[in-house]
């Protein structure tokens, strides 16, 4: 199989936009994306996008709003991919399979939400629904009440974890002053994120509202290409790996201190990579509460289990640590518009390896790693890139 790479790419501003609906959305980077990488509308051989919805939007079947845009891709294949929080991701790893099975040259992926226009508790709800609904439905505090039950029993286990968690929210909001696209573009400091207070009260304890990612409007958009023709493209960047692995949706079928099936993911992209973890310049995880970041740590192998809060309390994860962690702000303080992150990290991964990452660009971006989630570690997709030479 062919390999795919990505060759170009544009990504709205992510918060509470102006725009009034994911079509408005959609038409700030469809045409954008397609002009980056350098080619023609017509030259696109098929369009992926990727949309969570369950009651964000008024308008579902979204996958033709495209051609509102970009009326050229008229009589395209276009599939809209759906997997909680991954997503975008879902969407990049069905482009990326679209080319490599040989059904064209290049592959248009979208993901897009629109989330502020819904009242609080109705976000919380809608977000709960990716959550195992027989059993689950009645965590308080929507989906920040089930990582409030995973952060609870990891404190329990292992000790408490606030200063830690403290640390990845201001680690991470640190990074976002230098991401043109971040919602939240404020250092807010250690102490501000590590104490309770009146702007930053508990949603879900142990987590507070520094723990949590925001709620988001935005759209990021990809050009991907097989490797072929890339090579003669203005830029490329090639997936040395591209895993997904799912796991049991319930969470008490699982430990919920432990991401299993993210570890899993971590090993076979590792693994089809030929890589290890200390061969990564820069991860993008996905921090959509500040206890998911902390076991990330730990299902990638930076740390033993248990002992995650030493990745970020001794700077490992920092901008000039052994392995940055989310150098563009992460979830935390980008913005989290569930079907426009995954693509966002992908474009924000190629960015900081064609060295065009602007304020966010490390010294160091030779191969970078992406980790998208779905649900509480339900759907974990790992993506490893570099740059075609």
């Amino acid at each position: 199989m062919t390999e795919a790479c990505i060759v170009g790419w544009a990504h709205s501003p992510f918060g509470k936009l102006e725009d009034p609906d994911i079509e408005s959305l959609i038409g700030r980077v469809a045409g954008a994306a397609i002009e980056d990488a350098g080619i023609a509308p017509g030259d696109i051989d098929g369009i992926f996008v990727s949309l969570f919805n369950n009651g964000f939007s008024k308008q579902d079947f979204p996958a033709s709003l495209v051609l509102q845009h970009v009326p050229e891709l008229r009589f395209k294949p276009i599939t809209r991919f759906e997997n909680a929080c991954a997503s975008g991701s879902a969407a990049v790893h069905g482009a990326r399979d679209f080319l490599g099975a040989g059904r064209g040259r290049f592959a248009l992926v979208i993901g897009v939400e629109k989330m502020t226009a819904t009242p609080g508790a109705e976000v919380g709800e809608i977000l709960l629904k990716a959550s195992y609904q027989k059993e689950e439905a009645d965590i308080p505090a929507g989906f920040a009440g089930v990582f409030g039950r995973i952060a609870d029993g990891y404190f329990q286990r292992y000790g408490d974890q606030s200063d830690a968690l403290a640390a990845i929210a201001a680690k991470n909001h640190k990074n976002g002053v230098d991401n043109p696209y971040a919602q939240i573009r404020k250092d807010l400091g250690f102490a501000f994120c590590r104490t309770v207070s009146e702007k930053n009260p508990y949603v879900a304890p142990p987590l507070k509202r520094t723990d949590c990612s925001l709620v988001s409007d935005g759209a990021a958009a990809l050009v991907l290409a097989d490797e072929d023709t890339a090579r003669a493209m203005g830029k490329a960047v090639r997936f040395r790996a591209a895993v997904q692995v799912n796991d049991f949706l319930p969470i008490s079928k699982r430990d919920i201190t432990r991401f299993e099936g993210a570890a899993e993911a971590w090993q076979r992209a590792l693994s089809a990579a030929d890589v290890k973890l200390q061969d990564l310049s820069f991860v993008e995880s996905h921090d959509c509460f500040t206890i998911a970041e902390l076991l990330e740590y730990e299902a990638m192998g930076l740390t033993p289990v248990g002992q995650g809060a030493r990745a970020v309390l001794e700077g490992w994860t920092a901008k000039d640590g052994r392995l940055p962690v989310n150098p563009s702000g992460g979830l935390k303080a980008k913005g989290h518009p569930i079907g426009a992150t995954g693509v966002s990290m992908h474009a924000i991964t190629a960015m900081q390896l064609t060295g065009q990452a602007g304020g966010m660009q490390l010294p160091k971006a030779d191969l970078g790693a992406v980790f998208n989630m779905g649900g509480a570690a339900v759907a974990n997709y790992v993506s490893i890139l570099e740059k075609l030479h």
